[in-house]
């Protein structure tokens, strides 16, 4: 945990229940062991989505849906969203949660493996939230900034690796250094990129949030 236990349970004792559906996954989330989004990731994904107001939103990283019908349920009934899941077991589950929230017509979910996916991906979108697998966001990210647009924003999550971030790659665990270093590498990229303006925020398991500058903010600054 990289906030202090006792003010990350007092974040959460503040909050409101969720939907049904989302309080049902939530407990099959626990159940499984499926990691979801935290309780405080929830209201900051809340708020951005209130504030941008998205009409497309692409998600890397369904899970069970539990993110995606979140999201949808923040959005605008002409917004839609895209969400991109390669794990087979779960993505039954997502598909059954998304057709019980009755948000078929809003959530699309593709199958497969978004390296190969992003590529042939032509819409563009003004939310991206990146809760895949962490070593491929810095491989994720040109694909993104394509299909971005501009003043769009890109949310990513558990980018401080429960604190592990700070620490040398050899007190890392052997099997967990691929993913340090490349996270690494994707935090230094979004914060270094000029046509990128990036925040680190040190909630949940930590996120970066980045707008992408229009070509007269860019041109302006270089």
């Amino acid at each position: 945990m990289i906030v202090n236990e006792r003010i990350t349970s007092y974040i959460h004792s503040l909050e409101r229940d969720n939907s049904p559906i989302l309080e049902e996954m939530a407990e099959y989330a626990r159940e499984n062991d499926v990691p979801i989004i935290r309780k405080e990731v929830e209201s900051f994904i809340k708020v951005l989505l209130e504030m941008k107001k998205p009409k497309r939103i692409l998600e890397l990283g369904t899970a069970i849906g539990y993110s995606a019908i979140l999201m949808s349920e923040c959005i605008d009934v002409d917004s839609t969203i895209v969400t991109i899941e390669n794990y087979d077991k779960r993505i039954p589950v997502a598909k059954e949660n998304i057709k019980r929230a009755g948000k078929e017509n809003i959530i699309s979910l593709i199958e497969g493996d978004a390296l190969e996916i992003l590529p042939q991906i032509n819409d563009t979108f003004d939310f991206v939230f990146m809760d895949a697998a962490k070593a491929q966001y810095i491989n994720f990210l040109p694909h993104v900034m394509r299909l971005l647009n501009n003043e769009g924003i890109i949310l990513a999550d558990n980018v401080l690796q429960e604190g592990d971030i700070i620490e040398s790659r050899y007190a890392v665990t052997r099997r967990d250094r691929t993913i340090h270093g490349r996270m690494r590498e994707f935090l230094y990229q979004i914060k270094h990129m000029d046509n990128l303006s990036t925040t680190i925020i040190p909630i949940g398991d930590g996120m970066s949030l980045s707008i992408k500058k229009t070509e007269d903010d860019y041109v302006q600054q270089t």
